[in-house]
């Protein structure tokens, strides 16, 4: 699998094409655990500019209505797939989808609450994630947010738990997310396309994501323009699909040079065409 390119080599005129840009939030768009100026300013610059965020992460729907409402996003997909929520701003209503029906979610909660308690017996030092309480589809087991920092082959032995116990579970660089159910970032991105924007595969080549970590492998994969910020790195070699691009900077200030560098693509495409 060949090494990502970095972003400074990525072809000006694909940059210009960009229409939108998903993106994890984990260390993709904050840094320790905080979301910097820089990086909300960048998602303000892209929205005046036009171009739709769109947020794409394992956190829970709690936090996702939040993000909807206050954040300069045209959508959230959370819980890696099981959920998108979109304000309409002009009608003053929340859109919601959710990729299970309530008597399939309440079926599967005790089983998937007692393969956690049983994932973080067989690892000490992980905990239940704090976000827990705001969850609906998964559970989420902290090795490195308020636990630990455990290394990472602590958190596959989580994952090994759940999927043991026949879950789906996914490794982010905060905790491991497990759910009972056919989803993944990367359908919960084509349904909300498919409903709100477009058919994915129509405009994909005007699509950008951006990651940092193992469980953005299905969004790498799926969109040619994917993006690392720096801190994948030291995770390339757990990715089965790797970003085709990374960045110079890691979290946060990766993302806010990848607008950047989108933005001045732009302006200089524009002026090209006025001369």
């Amino acid at each position: 699998m060949p090494a990502p390119l970095p972003l400074s080599e990525a072809p000006p005129h694909r940059l210009a094409a960009l229409r939108y840009v998903l993106t994890d939030i984990d260390d993709t768009l904050t840094e320790e655990g905080r979301l910097p100026a820089l990086a909300y300013s960048a998602m303000e610059a892209l929205s005046a500019a036009g171009i739709a965020v769109i947020p794409v992460t394992g956190r829970p729907a709690g936090w996702c209505d939040a993000i909807a409402r206050q954040w300069p996003v045209a959508a959230v997909v959370g819980e890696n797939g099981a959920l998108w929520y979109a304000e309409d701003r002009a009608a003053r209503r929340m859109l919601r989808w959710q990729a299970q029906d309530e008597a399939a979610r309440l079926a599967n909660r005790g089983r998937l609450m007692a393969l956690a308690d049983r994932a973080m017996a067989a690892v000490p030092g992980s905990a239940l994630s704090a976000d827990q309480p705001f969850r609906l589809f998964d559970a989420a087991v902290d090795f490195a947010e308020d636990a630990g920092p455990l290394p990472l082959e602590d958190a596959h032995r989580i994952a090994a738990v759940f999927e043991a116990g026949g879950a789906q579970a996914k490794v982010s660089s905060i905790h491991v997310n497990a759910w009972f159910g056919d989803w993944d970032k990367r359908s919960g991105i084509e349904n909300l396309f498919a409903t709100r924007l477009a058919p994915l595969a129509s405009v994909i080549g005007r699509v950008a994501f951006l990651g940092d970590s193992p469980n953005d492998a299905p969004l790498f994969a799926a969109v040619p323009f994917s993006v690392g910020v720096a801190n994948v790195i030291p995770h390339l070699d757990s990715i089965a699909a790797p970003p085709a691009y990374v960045t110079r900077a890691p979290g946060g200030r990766g993302f806010a040079e990848f607008a950047e560098g989108l933005l001045a693509a732009r302006n200089t495409t524009t002026e090209e065409n006025a001369a």
